[in-house]
């Protein structure tokens, strides 16, 4: 791992984001909650907190964090060409080091369980556009995701 004895602790807050598509049929199941593993978007946010809290233990060489927020939220964007459900997950600490990896892992896990949940219907869907859109915190200082 990465000595980070001599950083300064402060506040960090890191921002991700993903895609999962599917077909309208798949989307209509969860919107209306029948999907027969149950609430699958609220399932998905808790897993999604559970991955970010998790990722020093599936990442090599990350540092183990002390969290002090994850918030995973989802939308459904209207009128778009494929039915998409986009997560975003907002991880944030007071520490040594960044949280860009808890949240991209919260996304990553949050749409795998999307994935999971609905794979009886529709084993055809994509985790697309998973990305980091923002950093603050730490001596390289804010960063923000060009569109």
């Amino acid at each position: 791992m990465v000595d980070v004895g001599a950083k300064a602790f402060t506040h960090r807050v890191a921002v991700a984001s993903g895609c999962i598509q599917m077909l309208p049929d798949t989307l209509a199941l969860v919107q209306a909650g029948t999907a027969k593993k149950g609430d699958v978007l609220g399932i998905a946010r808790i897993a999604g907190i559970q991955g970010a809290k998790r990722t020093s233990d599936l990442i090599p060489l990350c540092h183990p964090l002390a969290l002090t927020r994850v918030a995973v939220e989802f939308e459904i964007p209207a009128g778009a060409k494929v039915p998409t459900i986009v997560c975003k997950a907002t991880a944030e600490t007071v520490g040594q080091t960044g949280v860009e990896m808890e949240a991209l892992t919260a996304v990553q896990v949050a749409l795998l369980t999307i994935y999971d949940m609905c794979k009886a219907a529709d084993r055809g869907m994509i985790i697309t556009d998973v990305k980091l859109l923002e950093k603050q915190g730490g001596k390289s200082g804010h960063w923000v995701v060009e569109n």
